[in-house]
C-alpha cells in the first residue's frame, strides 16, 4: 500500500504518539496508559488508511470523463462558468467522505490552461452553495474535445486544498492532481453538449469510473 506524500508527516507523527505512549506504559507499568496507547494505535492507523494512495487503472480515451475523486454523484445540473468555460456548462459534483480516498486525479488528458485559488468558507460541501462561497482551487484543461474544469473544494472538515497543477503543463487523464484533507467536494465542469453517464447516489473510483463523454467538435 503506498501513502500520498502530504500525509506521511501525519502518519509518522501518529505513530511516534503512539509508540512513545507504549514505551511510558511499559516504564510506569500503568493500564490506563495501555489502554491509551491502543486508542492512538486505532487512531494512527486510520490516519494511514485515510492518506492510502492505491493504484487506479480503467478505460482511458480522449472521449471519456474520469472521475476526478471517490465519493458519491450529489449533484448534476447546467450552471454557468464564465471564468474558464465561458458561459454553460454541464457540471457533475462528487462528494467525499473521510473513508474515501482523497487523492484526486486528472479527468481528461490536455494542457493545464487555468489554476485559480479562491479562498471563502467551510460551509458543508454537499450544499450547493459551497461550489460559490467555500474555499476552493479551480483547474482548467483544455483536452483535444474542448475544455474541461476541475474544482476543489473545502468542507466542514476539509482545511487543506492541495493541488499539482501548473499552467502550460501537459497532464494525462489518471494521473494525481492533488487532493483535500478531511473529507470535501469536487465538481466537474463539462461542455452542455457532454453525455453524463452517472446519476445522483452513483458511487465513484477516482481514476476509474466514467462519468461522461465528449462528443467530437
Amino acid at each position: 500500500m503506498s501513502f500520498a506524500r502530504e500525509g506521511l508527516v501525519f502518519i509518522a507523527i501518529a505513530a511516534l504518539i503512539a509508540a512513545g505512549t507504549y514505551a511510558l506504559a511499559l516504564n510506569r507499568r500503568s493500564w490506563p496508559l495501555w489502554l491509551l496507547a491502543v486508542l492512538l494505535t486505532v487512531v494512527a492507523l486510520w490516519v494511514a488508511y485515510f492518506f492510502r494512495d492505491p493504484e487506479r487503472t480503467g478505460e482511458r480515451s480522449a472521449q471519456l470523463v474520469i472521475a476526478p475523486a471517490d465519493g458519491k454523484i450529489v449533484l448534476i445540473s447546467d450552471v454557468e462558468e464564465p471564468a474558464f468555460m465561458g458561459g454553460p456548462t454541464r457540471r457533475v459534483s462528487i462528494f467525499m467522505n473521510v473513508f474515501n480516498v482523497h487523492v484526486n486525479r486528472y479527468p481528461v488528458s490536455g494542457v493545464v490552461r487555468y489554476v485559480h485559488y479562491n479562498a471563502g468558507k467551510f460551509l458543508n460541501a454537499a450544499a450547493e452553495k459551497s461550489s460559490l462561497e467555500n474555499e476552493q482551487m479551480s483547474v482548467g484543461i483544455e483536452s483535444s474535445l474542448g475544455r474541461v474544469l476541475v474544482r476543489q473544494i473545502a468542507g466542514l472538515i476539509a482545511r487543506r486544498i492541495v493541488t499539482y497543477s501548473k499552467i502550460g503543463e501537459s497532464v494525462n487523464q489518471g494521473d494525481r492532481m492533488g487532493m483535500i484533507r478531511f473529507g470535501s467536494r469536487v465538481d466537474v465542469f463539462l461542455p452542455v453538449n457532454a453525455q453524463v453517464r452517472v446519476k445522483i447516489g452513483d458511487l465513484t473510483i477516482a481514476g476509474t469510473t466514467v462519468i461522461a463523454e465528449l462528443v467530437p467538435k
